[in-house]
């Protein structure tokens, strides 16, 4: 006999989802004159600053199957090239190998950009066409992570839009009185030792190899 199958919470909730664009209108405003004019196709001196300031950006991306993704990318402020006022390129930097974003990319040309800059409320987000490049005169330009990388995500703008600092002002992101002890949240070994549940492997296994990817980021 096969197991029942297991249901969870969107199982039950998606049974009465809101089902088109339509009825997802009716229950909102429409947005302001302001909130739809300010989106444009290409970058203005303001938003390539903003850009500059930037040593943080968090790509989404989806494969062919629509399955989505969404991983950060750090690095010094403004490590993100700005290529012309409608092309930027990020460089790929030493990371886990998985390779999830840039093959997403391949498959489908596709990515959405979020910029975040530290002890700032205002983001800004980019969506557009996109590729991966290993040509050697990019390559040469993007050593903010610390040499050039093996490729780097090039991204076509077909809109760049100016967040509001709503979301960042109540999540209290650059308040440290508003920030949980240290000690609220599982350590980042604990989390990966309970994903790998692998015999034998302990919390200071782990920390080694943290600290050894740490240390070796840039080779």
């Amino acid at each position: 006999m096969k197991p029942a199958p297991t249901t969870s919470a969107f199982d039950s909730l998606r049974r009465d989802a809101v089902p088109d664009q339509a009825a997802l209108r009716r229950v909102y405003e429409r947005p302001n004159d302001a909130a739809v004019r300010k989106q444009m196709t290409e970058l203005t001196e303001q938003t390539r600053r903003l850009i500059a300031c930037s040593s943080l950006v968090f790509v989404a991306s989806v494969d062919a199957e629509g399955n989505c993704d969404v991983s950060p990318r750090g690095g010094p402020a403004g490590f993100v090239a700005v290529l012309d006022a409608r092309t930027v390129a990020i460089p790929d930097a030493t990371g886990n190998k998985r390779l999830d974003t840039l093959q997403n990319v391949i498959a489908t040309g596709r990515a959405g950009l979020l910029f975040v800059i530290p002890g700032r409320t205002t983001t800004l987000r980019m969506n557009g066409r996109a590729c991966v490049s290993t040509r050697p005169e990019l390559l040469s330009q993007l050593t903010a992570v610390g040499k050039p990388p093996v490729s780097a995500l090039v991204l076509g703008i077909d809109e760049v839009y100016p967040h509001c600092p709503k979301s960042l002002l109540r999540g209290g992101a650059w308040k440290p009185e508003q920030w949980l002890p240290a000690d609220a949240q599982p350590t980042s070994a604990e989390v990966t030792l309970a994903q790998l549940r692998t015999p034998g492997l302990t919390i200071a296994d782990i920390e080694r190899t943290e600290a050894d990817a740490l240390r070796y980021r840039y080779e």
